[in-house]
């Protein structure tokens, strides 16, 4: 069944708009692929125009109305994307949520959002809105994608997708004018409605609904796509969380606008290699990602033979010391080339096909600040990375780095259209064509966010360099001084110590205090690959935390920390005096880190305030018993005797409190 024509000049601001346009100019092309029991499927525009319809005329009929909000959970699977754009056809709004969320913040955000219509992943989400059906009064329907473990169930309100689809290709068949008035609605839809919902991570505390209209979205993605020449030749994984402004922004906005295809991978244990039988030309990817390749590099390379360890080593060491400028177009030595070109055939190559980064002509990283030494071993690899800045509330993009100009330790100019100021405070200010509308039901949070001139305050302390790239500290509110008056960013500290693939995750502590401290949480992978290796045995995280050599190396790892940020003007005064191994991994369902995987300081620090007193009263260990919620909901204690260690402190380049002020 073809689409209706676009009307000549027509305004494209909304993305079922797009859906209507890719469906004529691309109609054969794959929109989206699917990983499934080991087989990829796909959807051409064409068929993707079709299953979006089938299910909007399905939500129709069963009763979805203009301005309902539609709660869409699940990871990234091709008919929750169809929901997206089939709630948006019907002028009704997506509220994406995290697949991971314990029951209690689901039901917060469903509560909160007055949703009446859920489309779910499977029986693991039905069984959550379930549990809490008492705290979700406005959810009436609710629609599964996966039928396993359903089928007892009282489906008085429960339907599963293919149902829904059904019901919309009967009313169609039944209705030959009714598929017309669909489209000619999608036609006629004003770009000025909000188009999704999209909850904030709460990193300072309760989620709050970002409202985006359609007409911001989508410019802001035309933006983006004409700066990285994004086509509908490129491809991505789409990876990550649905619910994040840079999955719906990354891939589905972007994928609408320039009809590239998206692929979902089986699951998201199966992201690795997904990637690299996709092979995508463009990715994103946190910092977290890359630290975690990264970490799969060097234990591959520990397990390795000596001949390939030694090559390795040498050829990294080439990539590191020319690398870049090659990338970039600078001028290199003919040796260098050459060595660099025996490196590409050996090392680089084999390399990036492991990981699945063979065809990247554009990648980006963003979400927190990335180690400068992990950046660079990317971009010497030949992958084209980039770093941009931004936020939920201005969908994604407030900074990008052009190809050819990218540095480590900024995040790039303001991307097209967008205008950015550092207020006297230096708080990090913007305006942006994708720029939210307001919290939803939140006026007082709306008008505490944006200036009465406007601009939106990110809560970002930074400032710009002399190229004009902006350059960010750390949050505003975290950024302080010691006693002595050194500089204390915990961001930069916690970043330089997590390049080590053994760290996975740092707390750094200090403002208002004689120096520096540091939580820190090692890579269960890589430690455990270490102690097999070294016939260590070990029955838990807390058992491997606590070993005395685990704590040698982490040591190690802290001194040479400490080595580099003496050699920073800035952070020599901020070196880390003592530092502790937790005795258990920082969770998300604990609260101590948002959906995103971003710390939430002062929910840690609250929490783990006795350890805190034990890094500063000078105490060599601490006993602690900490509550832990297990992946079932339930709840328990662990009990641990956590040790605590000094470390060196080196003299610095500069007078610290001069530097600081």
């Amino acid at each position: 069944m073809n689409a209706t024509a676009l009307p000549a000049g027509m305004t494209l601001d909304t993305f079922p708009k797009y859906l209507l346009l890719n469906a004529q100019r691309f109609g054969d092309r794959p929109a989206l692929r699917h990983k499934d029991y080991g087989i990829w499927q796909s959807w051409t525009w064409e068929d993707q125009l079709d299953e979006v319809r089938a299910f909007a005329l399905g939500l129709q009929a069963m009763g979805l109305s203009h301005g309902e909000r539609v709660a869409v959970i699940g990871a990234n699977r091709p008919r929750l994307y169809w929901s997206i754009c089939a709630a948006q056809s019907l002028g009704a709004v997506p509220v994406p949520v995290y697949a991971d969320a314990v029951a209690e913040e689901l039901a917060y955000v469903l509560n909160h959002a007055d949703v009446r219509f859920a489309v779910v992943q499977d029986q693991e989400q039905v069984d959550k809105i379930h549990s809490f059906a008492d705290s979700i009064p406005h959810l009436k329907t609710i629609i599964y994608d996966e039928p396993r473990g359903l089928r007892d169930y009282d489906h008085t309100n429960l339907h599963s997708f293919a149902d829904v689809q059904a019901q919309g290709r009967s009313a169609a068949a039944s209705d030959h004018q009714l598929v017309s008035r669909w489209e000619q609605s999608i036609l006629a839809a004003s770009g000025d409605e909000i188009s999704v919902m999209l909850y904030t991570s709460g990193t300072t505390g309760r989620s709050k609904g970002v409202m985006l209209t359609a007409k911001g979205s989508v410019g802001a993605a035309q933006d983006t796509v004409t700066f990285d020449r994004l086509t509908e030749q490129d491809s991505v994984l789409a990876y990550l969380p649905l619910a994040w402004v840079g999955d719906h922004y990354m891939n589905y906005a972007q994928g609408y606008v320039s009809g590239f295809c998206m692929n979902c991978p089986e699951s998201t244990e199966t992201v690795a290699q997904d990637l690299r039988e996709i092979a995508p030309t463009f990715y994103f990817a946190p910092p977290r990602v890359f630290e975690g390749l990264l970490t799969s590099v060097t234990i591959r390379m520990e397990d390795a033979s000596k001949l390939k360890q030694r090559m390795y080593k040498h050829f990294i060491g080439v990539a590191r010391k020319h690398g870049e400028a090659i990338l970039e177009g600078r001028p290199v030595p003919l040796g260098a080339r050459l060595s660099y070109a025996l490196g590409r055939f050996f090392v680089y190559e084999p390399l990036k096909n492991v990981l699945g980064l063979s065809n990247i002509r554009v990648a980006y990283t963003a979400g927190e600040a990335i180690g400068q030494d992990l950046f660079s071993f990317f971009r010497s690899l030949g992958i084209n990375l980039k770093q941009l800045y931004g936020q939920t509330e201005a969908f994604l993009y407030v900074t990008c780095q052009k190809d050819g100009a990218v540095r480590s330790d900024a995040v790039g100019p303001a991307t097209p259209n967008v205008e950015i100021r550092i207020s006297d405070s230096g708080e990090v200010q913007f305006k942006s064509p994708g720029q939210f509308v307001g919290y939803f039901k939140q006026d007082a949070e709306t008008r505490e966010t944006v200036t009465a001139d406007g601009f939106v305050k990110t809560g970002d302390a930074g400032f710009f360099e002399p190229d004009g790239q902006l350059r960010i500290i750390d949050r505003a509110k975290d950024v302080g001084k010691l006693n002595g008056g050194a500089l204390f960013a915990p961001k930069y500290i916690e970043n330089v110590l997590k390049f080590f693939p053994n760290i996975k995750e740092a707390v750094a502590f200090g403002h208002g205090k004689d120096f520096v401290t540091a939580f820190i949480n090692i890579d269960l992978q890589a430690v455990g690959n270490w102690a097999e290796r070294n016939n260590i045995a070990y029955a838990s995280y807390q058992e491997l935390a606590g070993h005395p050599d685990v704590y040698k190396i982490i040591a190690g790892h802290v001194d040479e920390t400490n080595k580099r940020l003496a050699q920073e003007p800035m952070m020599a005064g901020a070196q880390i005096n003592r530092f502790l191994i937790l005795h258990k991994e920082l969770d998300a369902d604990d609260g101590e880190l948002t959906r995103t995987q971003k710390v939430r300081r002062s929910f840690v620090a609250d929490r783990y305030e006795p350890l805190i007193n034990a890094l500063y009263d000078g105490s060599s260990e601490k006993f602690v018993e900490t509550e832990v919620t297990y992946e079932d909901g339930r709840k328990g204690r662990i009990r641990a005797n956590v040790r605590i260690d000094d470390a060196a402190i080196y003299g610095g380049k500069a007078p610290m409190q001069e530097a600081a002020e």
